[in-house]
């Protein structure tokens, strides 16, 4: 087929129109993306009676398949042809959560868990080969100069739309539940209605135009895996997002579980939550995609970074040992600056990969980017599940306690910390975050600047953002205090003395 054929060279038009394409896809694709992973993809795996182990099982199953990365670029360097490994990889991906979705009524119960382990990795596996087919071939079609900029929208729609995916299928789950008391048929419907979204925006992907691959004169996996890793300003890129990987992973497969389990919340509100983080999210794609255009993704993660880790530090005090007054709150609090930080972590990850990847060789070197992050992001979930089970009956708290020396009585007694299972997974991960953010400072990308000039910058674009929708006169003058003239007087304090 012709349309499957790349061109030689590519037009201003042929490029419109595949970042057009492409937006179009995040529209379908948003459909797979939302209602096959997350709490929906957790809460399936726990009415199947998941473990945490099994759950960070399911969690490595992705990154797992990335391992295959590394035949897939022989493939793709052999066959030249990115678009159409792309699809075919793809359609049977997406095609896979037809059958997922009737697991628990065409397989025995004690077969449940291993079946939907076994298909998520067929999902996965094709599902990688498909991406490192479409990561070569949109590094090689998207202008950089707009790189940052274009996938911030992309991912603003995507998630957008998510966010009224998610409340939808979370009202639909949880009526189901109401009326039905097992979810799995309402699952099995949401994954039916997510397959057939991801299959139709397979037919904007083949409207996008493919440029020729450059000459490539190595294709042994062993001369794929050479270059990247002797090119010492990539593999700094490397070992950074392997440990950010790892913290994420270690961390982020058990915050639905530790919703549903130990806070028992309903599905609405995890998914509320989760959408709450999103649409914050929305907002700040914009934000962290200019910052980075502008200065560079290592800039935005200096910021960005540090922030996400913050938010697993938080975790531990929504339960002490119990939900208690503040626990609604402070999820609100978490899921907010999660949604601020995580929207820059995400662009930027990713993008400083491709940014990092020298024109043309893009396959190899995003391969190896995947294939070390995967196996990181493999091994973290795994071990989290190990200690969240292991864990689950050893608390340690920490209590402010006062106490009448006279008569001995307890005047009050307020736990301040109180760790068991899934708490020391989270302080574990914030300690791998920290290492990542270290290892952040050795990569080496044109543009960067300070992380000051990114904290400055980005409080002005918070401030502008609040001067649009502020309509008190009080909180116009709060947001018009003249910072950078307090910031000068100190500065002079300082001269002075």
């Amino acid at each position: 087929m012709k349309y499957l054929h790349p061109k030689e060279s590519l037009s201003q038009d042929d490029i419109a129109l595949g970042m057009r394409m492409m937006l179009y896809d995040a529209a379908f694709v948003t459909f797979m993306g939302v209602l096959t992973t997350g709490a929906f993809l957790i809460g399936f795996a726990l009415s199947l009676g998941a473990s945490n182990v099994v759950v960070g099982v399911i969690a490595a199953a992705g990154p797992l398949a990335q391992i295959l990365q590394l035949p897939s670029i022989v493939l793709i360097e052999r066959y030249r042809k990115r678009k159409a490994l792309a699809l075919y990889a793809a359609a049977v991906s997406r095609a896979t959560w037809f059958v997922i979705a009737l697991v628990p009524w065409l397989v025995p119960r004690e077969y449940w868990i291993p079946s939907f382990v076994a298909l998520l990795l067929v999902h996965f596996a094709t599902g990688n080969l498909a991406n490192c087919a479409w990561n070569s071939w949109v590094r090689d079609l998207i202008p950089m100069p707009v790189f940052g900029t274009f996938f911030a929208k992309r991912m603003a729609i995507a998630t957008f739309i998510g966010a009224v995916l998610s409340v939808a299928g979370a009202v639909m789950v949880d009526a189901w539940k109401q009326h039905y008391a097992a979810p799995l048929g309402a699952y099995t419907i949401v994954f039916v209605v997510a397959a057939f979204s991801a299959v139709i925006s397979l037919f904007f992907i083949a409207r996008m135009p493919e440029p020729e691959m450059p000459a490539q004169s190595g294709t042994t996996i062993r001369q794929i895996l050479k270059e990247p890793l002797r090119d010492a300003k990539f593999r700094a890129v490397l070992i950074f997002l392997g440990w950010w990987n790892f913290a994420v992973n270690f961390a982020a497969p058990f915050f639905a579980v530790y919703m549903f389990r130990k806070l028992e919340m309903s599905m609405v509100w995890v998914i509320g939550l989760s959408v709450l983080s999103q649409l914050v999210n929305v907002v700040f794609f914009r934000v962290w995609g200019r910052l980075a255009d502008r200065y560079s993704n290592k800039s935005v993660l200096t910021v960005s970074g540090p922030l996400f880790i913050v938010t697993f530090l938080m975790w531990p005090f929504a339960t002490m040992p119990d939900p208690h007054f503040f626990t609604i709150p402070l999820l609100i609090a978490i899921h907010v600056l999660a949604g601020i930080s995580t929207a820059g972590v995400t662009l930027c990850t990713s993008n400083l990969a491709f940014k990092c990847a020298p024109y043309g060789k893009a396959t190899a070197y995003l391969a190896v980017n995947a294939l070390i992050s995967g196996v990181m992001a493999t091994v973290a979930p795994i071990i989290a599940g190990f200690i969240g089970d292991y864990t689950q009956h050893f608390e340690l708290q920490i209590s402010l306690r006062g106490k009448d020396t006279v008569s001995g009585a307890t005047r009050f007694d307020v736990p301040t910390v109180d760790l068991q299972g899934l708490d020391y997974v989270f302080l574990l991960a914030a300690v791998f975050g920290a290492i990542a953010i270290h290892r952040l400072l050795a990569v080496r990308e044109e543009g960067e600047v300070e992380e000051a000039v990114v904290r400055q910058e980005l409080m002005l674009q918070m401030r502008r953002m609040a001067r649009q929708v502020s309509t008190v006169a009080g909180m116009r003058q709060v947001i018009n205090f003249p910072f950078g003239t307090l910031k000068q007087w100190r500065q002079r304090r300082r001269d002075a003395e």
